[in-house]
């Protein structure tokens, strides 16, 4: 299992949530404007990244992003090659979508260019929290660019989905078979681990993606973001621990030291 990114769906709101994130201190890529009618923001490290996406206002909106609710909604592995990954994910017993092409122009040194994605998408059938795929990039390049992986807050890395399940053990092998992984239980949760990410389920009479664990230098800088945020609330936690809720997202954020 290798995660490329975790998504945040701001459905038509994203000039609110993308103005939030900047004063919490992510540096934020420029507008994205995707072929099949989203719009996005990615917050980078070096191996993966978090990422707001919406509907522009008018013109062509995409009906999967506007099907989905506010708030964490995308969990993204990472594939070297799109029809091999479906071709995998057939003989492994899944149904997945057939593998799409996404695109959108990326202003680079006054020249615009095509960041070109090529995704695989699980049906929510086999996973009833929210979107689930595979994405293969086409052109990494335009995507890890050098000056948008300092972020003033200190974020620095991805480490964990929460998930609630009517059952998660069952669920965590599908999740494990997906990722090509093992399920291990943890008290009353199930975890799926790979390297310095991990994929928890726990029981839940509403299924969904519950939180996801951001790491940072350390949290002085992004407490005091928060804390002073409009529409963001802070929960402190245990010492190098806290929280990051945002309530017109219906999100919440855990945070810790790397």
């Amino acid at each position: 299992m290798s995660l490329d990114h975790i998504v945040i769906n701001t459905l038509r709101n994203m000039d609110d949530a993308a103005a939030i994130f900047e004063d919490l201190g992510f540096c934020l890529t420029p507008r994205g404007h995707h072929s099949l009618g989203s719009i996005n923001h990615l917050m980078l490290e070096p191996s993966a990244y978090l990422e707001l996406v919406g509907v522009p206002q008018s013109g062509r909106q995409r009906q999967e992003v506007l099907d989905s609710p506010p708030g964490l909604n995308g969990l993204v592995f990472r594939s070297d090659d799109a029809p091999a990954t479906h071709a995998r994910l057939i003989a492994a017993g899944f149904d997945p979508q057939e593998p799409i092409i996404l695109e959108r122009p990326v202003e680079i040194e006054g020249e615009t260019r095509q960041a070109r994605f090529h995704n695989v998408r699980m049906r929510m059938e086999e996973f009833p929290a929210g979107r689930v795929y595979f994405c293969q990039h086409l052109t990494p390049d335009l995507v890890w660019r050098v000056e948008w992986l300092t972020h003033p807050n200190g974020f620095a890395g991805l480490a964990e989905i929460a998930i609630h399940s009517l059952d998660p053990e069952r669920e965590a092998r599908t999740y494990a078979m997906l990722a090509e992984s093992a399920a291990e239980p943890s008290g009353n949760d199930w975890l799926i681990r790979d390297g310095g990410f991990t994929i928890r389920l726990s029981q839940h009479e509403t299924p969904g993606f519950a939180s996801a664990t951001l790491l940072f230098d350390d949290l002085s800088d992004i407490s005091r973001r928060a804390s002073s945020t409009n529409g963001v609330e802070w929960q402190e936690g245990r010492t190098g621990k806290g929280a990051i809720l945002v309530p017109s997202l219906d999100l919440r954020l855990q945070c810790r030291t790397a």
